[in-house]
Parts: structure tokens; sequence; C-alpha cells
């Protein structure tokens, strides 16, 4: 449908956009990032392993990788679902960590990160309802479920048989 290979890459292109200038400039991210970091994985980075990046700088990297593997994948209608996940599970984090509007005592910066974050929202609706967009076909819980009562119905058909054929194989 064209309204999916117009939407999809409308969407993605904030996420891609985003996550080439955090790459390119990822100071101020990081500090943003840094009081959320430390009031979450600062509290379980000694139960972590080892190869997991816990600071502040790999995190955010990571996160803007996500954002620009994803929404190109998003944008190309790769994976579409998938990488919809991955964009809401990124912007949950990022939100929390770059708009905390009610922190601000200045009205005007107040306001500022507060339209960020309803933007933000809006684009997690947008992404829920690209993660579950099926493109017209049956969801995988739908189709599961027909073949497993196929299957079932297969199989006591099966099974009806045999006794019919056990049945007449007795003396009577």
């Amino acid at each position: 449908m064209i309204l999916r290979r117009v939407a999809r890459p409308l969407l993605a292109a904030i996420f891609v956009s985003g996550g080439i200038e955090t790459l390119r400039n990822p100071k101020p991210r990081i500090k943003a990032a840094e009081p959320l970091l430390d009031k979450t994985v600062g509290q379980v980075r000694g139960k972590l392993p080892a190869q997991l990046p816990t600071d502040p700088e790999s995190l955010v990297k990571l996160d803007a990788a996500v954002k620009i593997g994803a929404g190109i994948a998003l944008g190309l209608g790769r994976f579409p679902r998938l990488a919809a996940l991955l964009l809401a599970g990124s912007l949950v984090p990022t939100t929390a960590a770059g708009h905390r509007f009610w922190e601000y005592e200045d009205p005007q910066e107040r306001a500022a990160h507060q339209i960020h974050f309803l933007k933000n929202l809006g684009l997690l609706g947008g992404l829920l309802i690209a993660a579950a967009d099926t493109h017209g076909k049956p969801s995988v819980t739908w189709r599961a479920k027909r073949a497993t009562r196929t299957a079932t119905g297969k199989v006591q058909d099966a099974a009806g048989s045999v006794q019919g054929s056990v049945r007449s194989m007795m003396p009577g």
C-alpha cells in the first residue's frame, strides 16, 4: 500500500537524523543521559556482565546506532515491525533522559522540553501502530491458532479413522 511506503520513511527520518547527529556530537546527549543512567544502570552495574557496556558514552552511541539502523530498516520497509519496536524501545529512555520538563524552573525551558516530551509520545504512538501493522496479513498469533486448530482437526479425524478401522476388524 502506498500509505506505508510514504509513512514509514517519514516516521523513520527523525530517528536516522537524530542518530547521526548524536554520533557526530554525543557530548550533550551523554550529559543528559548521565543522571538517568546513574539511577538505573548505576544501581545494577556490578551485577551485569563485564562485556556489557554501562558507561554513558557507549550507551548513548549504541542508542544512536540502533536509531540509525532501525530507522533505515523501517524507512525501507525491511522488518518494519521489529524496527518499530526497536525504535520505540530506544525512544523511551531517550525521552526520559532528555526531556524531563518537570525539572526546569524557567518557564520557557520547561515549555520547550514539554513540547519535545509530548512530540516523542506522539512518535511512540506512531511506532506502536507501525509495530502492530501486519501489512494486511493475519498476525503470527492468529496464524498459529489457526494452524493449531487445523492440526487438531486432522489428528481427531485420523484418530476417528483408526477407531473405525479397529472396530471393523473386531468380530461382531
